[in-house]
Formats: C-alpha cells, structure tokens, sequence
C-alpha cells in the first residue's frame, strides 16, 4: 500500500513509501532534504520489515533539530 507522509522540522517536505502485504518497506523516496543521505536511507531500508525500520530511526536527530528525516520515516510509519 502507498503511503505519503509531510515532514515537520525537517529539510524533506514529504516521504513516499510503500509498505507491502508482508510488513516489508518498499520504494521509500524524500522530496527534498540531503540528497546523497536520503537515497542512502532509502537503500538500507528497502525490503526491511517496517517494524524494524522504525525502531532503528526512531528519535535519530539532525544537529540541534528534535527531528530528521529518518526519524520522520518512523514517525510515518508508527502513524499506519
């Protein structure tokens, strides 16, 4: 199923994803944000179990922001 999450407090305006029958994250793609570093987000988590993608980038922080991108994608995929 797609999934579309907008960002708050974050360099990223939105998180497309997918999270199929399975659990499993797919075709996770940030509109904005680093570029080399969300690519690589997307990367390590493509196919990995949505639970075990939260737990690990839940409450990661950017410098002095309460947030990130990765966090964000965490807090999109808790909101499912």
């Amino acid at each position: 199923m797609k999934h579309q999450h907008f960002c708050k407090g974050t360099c990223s305006r939105s998180i497309d994803f997918e999270i199929d029958e399975q659990g499993l994250v797919h075709n996770v793609c940030f509109n904005g944000g680093c570029h080399g570093n969300t690519q690589g987000i997307s990367a390590l988590v493509e196919g990995a179990p949505a639970t075990e993608v939260a737990a690990r980038l839940r409450g990661i922080r950017c410098g002095n922001k309460a947030t990130s991108c990765p966090d964000q994608l965490a807090q999109a995929i808790d909101s499912i």
